[in-house]
Parts: C-alpha cells; structure tokens; sequence
C-alpha cells in the first residue's frame, strides 16, 4: 500500500514553530516513527510552502498511489486550486491537521479540501496522522 504524505506551508518548521500549539517534535523525526509504526506501508513524504508544488503533488500522485494524507496547513482555507486538485484525482485524500481548526481563528473554520476528502482528522497533534494512516488499513 502507498500512501504519501503532504504538509503544506511552515511544516517544515515543526518543532520551532509555536510548540505550545504544535509540538517540540519535527517532522523528519516523527515520519522515521511513521515508518518503524507501519511497516507494511511504503509511505513518503512531501512538504512544500509553495501552492502550485502541492498542487503538481497531487497531480502526479493522484492515480498511482493507495492514499494520501494531506495538511495543506494555512492553503486549507484559501486555496481553490488544491480543493480542485483533490476534486480532480482518483487517489482518496485524508484531510489531517494537528491543532484544532474550529478553535482557532474565524477564517481556519473554512475548508476548501473538506467538501472532496474522504475523512477529516483535526486536533489530535500528530497523531492525526497516525489515525489518518490507521484508516487506510480498514
């Protein structure tokens, strides 16, 4: 089973950036977890701050692969372009994100993702990605 991982814009800052809301840990250190957790996976990863990268990352895994996992973190609320592309493909998208969206600022209760996303995962830290994964094996 493949499935890819997608973070969008200031993931990559995990672990430095605001770790009362996300966490201590980075990203790299918690997909090698990932990856020991659910062996029978072939899992990768992909993190990008640029709206069109994810968009050709949807794209280019949205008819190969068994599933993707997608934090398209602030782009979530603002982009068409992405909700599009998870409209457009075959491959079932989990739509995950680690703090609580709904209680965060008016604007973060917007999803453009949601509407075409199989399943939504909000909340739990990085477990969402966990639960996200823990799906797929159903």
């Amino acid at each position: 089973m493949k499935i890819i991982i997608i973070n969008g814009p200031n993931l990559n800052l995990l672990g430095k950036r605001e770790p009362e809301v996300y966490g201590s840990e980075t990203f790299d250190s918690f997909f090698n977890q990932l990856k020991n957790d659910f062996p029978q996976m072939e899992l990768s990863y992909f993190q990008s701050n640029i709206e069109g990268e994810l968009i050709d990352k949807i794209q280019e895994v949205g008819f190969s692969y068994d599933g993707i996992i997608l934090n398209a973190a602030a782009y979530t609320h603002t982009s068409i372009g992405i909700g599009d592309a998870v409209k457009a493909i075959a491959t079932p998208v989990i739509e995950v994100h680690i703090s609580n969206t709904f209680a965060r600022e008016a604007f973060r209760h917007q999803s453009f993702i949601s509407p075409n996303a199989k399943g939504i995962i909000i909340g739990f830290g990085l477990q969402s990605y966990v639960l996200a994964l823990q799906s797929f094996l159903r």
